[in-house]
């Protein structure tokens, strides 16, 4: 299908070509994720108990290393995509994703090659971290640009069930891995089988990403004018504070997997089980507060959930921590996803629709990044240090409460973007 000549909000895309913005979305993410619930293991492979006693939060800082260069990455391969185009910035990122999984996954262990192990980590961790940084941007600008103007929210919103995809993908594949392997082969070998399944998809990737058109024309970048390239303090602050509420329930939440071990003491197939249903319940959750946002707002659907979220998180976190039972558990977790998809999906939608145009990829990648990377990044690292510091299980209750909070003020002060709510579909 050729590129349309026109601007894309006249001229959208179907929703069968926008998939493959999602599939290739949810395979990133899927590496992405897939080193956080296996961090216990990655941590006794890399930080072995005979050279530190603090082997998990080692491996939980490794992975939040990952998120030093996603500000450069949203730097560098979103300006690339409001300079060049979306989908050559896709293909970008995906690529480099792609070579990093490979070589993490194909990393020997401490025991083999020394501290030469954990500095290999690190690398292919910061490569990770540059390559994700650099996705948001562009395949966000991308949805939104496909989009018809009253299907924005539901297009959008595919970018978070990828996401959540990603994490039920990754919560089976640890499930089953967890059920057939004993602990000694899934430290040795098997959380590498995890890895290399999301790295045999990446040609499949590459494949459906090559076959997109193209949603930034000549014209989108020659015409623009100063006045519309400008992004105001303002709305950096609140765009800001929007995502890094969000990143931060997103991975507390995902948190799940290493709670469910660390602090709850269930099995790790149990554990991954409530992974699955969090990805489960966020995937069918995420489209229907898109298209929810279409039909009455972006704000409304998001301070809904910050309300019920405030309300439901502690006494969510005390029954799991009382009962520790795999029921309660999941039903805690499964209540928590289909809220987070309500908190979540609605702030990056308004965020998105309120960025110029011209400087979408860009400016929406090196927000989402530096939000994340400040905020997100520490996020289990700092639930696992202030369980440690405290004794209390509810930390991840009240560090979630205030995140919630802060994204709740954010999208008060955040103008509506909607346009069943603003009255008009604008081109930016």
């Amino acid at each position: 299908m050729p590129a349309p000549s026109g601007p894309i909000e006249q001229q959208y895309l179907p929703l069968r070509k926008v998939a493959a913005v999602a599939v290739g979305n949810a395979l990133e993410w899927y590496d992405f994720l897939t080193f956080s619930f296996f961090a216990i293991q990655i941590g006794h492979c890399f930080f072995p108990e005979s050279q530190t006693v603090h082997g998990l939060l080692y491996s939980l800082a490794t992975f939040a290393i990952g998120y030093l260069t996603r500000p450069l990455g949203g730097v560098v391969i979103g300006m690339y995509g409001d300079r060049v185009g979306r989908k050559p910035a896709m293909l970008l990122s995906f690529a480099l994703m792609g070579a990093s999984i490979l070589g993490l996954a194909l990393t020997p262990s401490y025991a083999q090659i020394g501290i030469m192990a954990p500095i290999l980590l690190v690398i292919f961790r910061l490569v990770q971290g540059f390559a994700l940084g650099g996705e948001v941007g562009p395949s966000t600008a991308f949805l939104v640009e496909a989009a018809p103007p009253n299907r924005r929210g539901f297009y959008v919103s595919l970018q978070y069930m990828t996401q959540d995809m990603a994490v039920l993908a990754a919560g089976v594949a640890g499930f089953m891995l967890t059920t057939w392997l004993t602990p000694a082969a899934l430290d040795a070998w098997g959380w590498r089988v995890a890895f290399l399944i999301g790295t045999a998809v990446v040609p499949l990737g590459l494949y459906l990403r090559s076959n997109l058109p193209e949603t930034l024309h000549d014209a989108d970048r020659q015409l623009a004018t100063a006045e519309q390239r400008r992004i105001t303090v303002r709305l950096i602050v609140l765009a800001l504070m929007l995502l890094a509420a969000a990143t931060v329930y997103l991975w507390g939440l995902d948190y799940i997997t290493t709670y469910a071990q660390d602090s709850l003491h269930m099995t790790p197939a149990s554990a991954f089980g409530a992974t699955m249903v969090v990805g489960l319940c966020a995937v069918v959750a995420d489209p229907v507060s898109g298209l929810l946002s279409d039909r009455i707002g972006r704000r409304p659907v998001m301070l809904g959930a910050v309300v019920i979220l405030v309300l439901l998180l502690v006494p969510a976190y005390m029954a799991m921590t009382k009962l520790r039972t795999a029921p309660v558990v999941y039903g805690a977790s499964a209540i928590l996803a289909v809220l987070q998809a309500f908190f979540t999906a609605p702030a990056l939608i308004a965020v998105t629709e309120s960025l110029p145009k011209a400087v979408r990829s860009g400016a929406l990648g090196i927000i989402y990044s530096v939000s994340a990377s400040v905020f997100g990044a520490s996020t289990q690292f700092a639930i696992k240090g202030l369980i440690d510091l405290t004794g209390s299980p509810l930390v991840p209750a009240w560090y979630l409460i205030g995140a919630v909070l802060i994204g709740g003020i954010a999208m008060t002060l955040m103008r509506e973007t909607a346009p069943v709510k603003v009255g008009a579909a604008p081109g930016h």
